[in-house]
């Protein structure tokens, strides 16, 4: 079965930096795009970063362009999301995800937090 396993989440000062990790398995991972969500409290989930199968490909929310790298290794069936600059306003829970065969599979998430 699809699994998706979030990594690197946790409280970071503001301008910080973190790497979240993805890790996927039960699917051919190197045919599929893979995208990064978060969600807020209170807030709806957002799509944050998309990238295609190969990685040829990205595409960003506006908030977070110039500031996030999304980026996959499909040897190690990881995607990755390179955070700087981080803000208080990218507090959030962050999601992997993925559609392969029109169903759509998300991990747990990991918590990042961006606070003084």
């Amino acid at each position: 079965q699809v699994q998706l396993v979030e990594s690197g989440g946790g409280l970071v000062q503001p301008g910080g930096s973190l790497r979240l990790s993805c890790a996927a398995s039960g699917f051919t991972f190197s045919s599929y795009a893979m995208s990064w969500y978060r969600q807020a409290p209170g807030k709806e989930r957002e799509l944050v970063a998309t990238i295609t199968s190969a990685g040829g490909s990205r595409n960003y929310a506006d908030s977070v362009k110039g500031r996030f790298t999304i980026s996959r290794d499909n040897a190690k069936n990881t995607v990755y999301l390179q955070m700087i600059r981080l803000t208080p306003e990218d507090t959030a829970v962050y999601y992997c995800n993925t559609v392969t065969n029109r169903r759509t599979y998300w991990g747990q998430g990991t918590q990042v937090t961006v606070s003084s």
